[in-house]
């Protein structure tokens, strides 16, 4: 059964660090990408509630990106206004694993529907293409997903 534990302990160890919510991940070999849906962050971020790590994505362009139902209660949805023109938005079910490609360049904002509101938001970002942060800093969000999707588009800039 994949839990939360075994599967960062076995994550941390084919990267030889320890994967944290806040730190961008380069894009892994082969073009599949997982993030985790989870009740509590791990680490450093253990009590931090209902995150998505990484919380930053870093793909090629046609990379899939395979949200993993880690801990219940927890879906992957793309936030409206946050993808880039010509883009196929996603909307996975509570408690299900959803696996997007993602072909279009460009930054990818997406949510947990039940945990919006609480601050359960993350980006992903296609092919090194920052060409929409404009369009995407322009998006109102309610409660915390105001202020950690803030944080996580200055950690954008910051990279840039």
């Amino acid at each position: 059964m994949l839990t939360r534990r075994n599967f960062t302990v076995s994550l941390a160890a084919l990267a030889g660090t320890m994967v944290s919510a806040e730190a961008p991940v380069p894009a892994s070999e082969g073009g599949n990408h997982s993030v985790l849906m989870l009740n509590a962050g791990c680490g450093e971020n253990e009590n931090v509630p209902n995150v998505f790590e990484p919380a930053i994505l870093r793909i090629a362009p046609g990379d899939s990106v395979t949200f993993l139902a880690t801990d219940p209660s927890h879906n992957s949805a793309s936030k409206r206004g946050m993808i880039p023109d010509g883009a196929e938005p996603w909307n996975g079910a509570i408690d299900e694993e959803i696996k997007v490609m993602l072909t279009v360049p460009g930054i990818y904002g997406y949510i947990c529907l039940p945990h919006y509101e609480w601050g359960m938001v993350g980006l992903i970002v296609v092919g090194n293409d920052l060409s929409n942060l404009e369009t995407v800093k322009k998006v109102r969000h309610p409660g915390k997903a105001r202020s950690n999707f803030r944080a996580l588009l200055k950690t954008l800039e910051e990279m840039a």
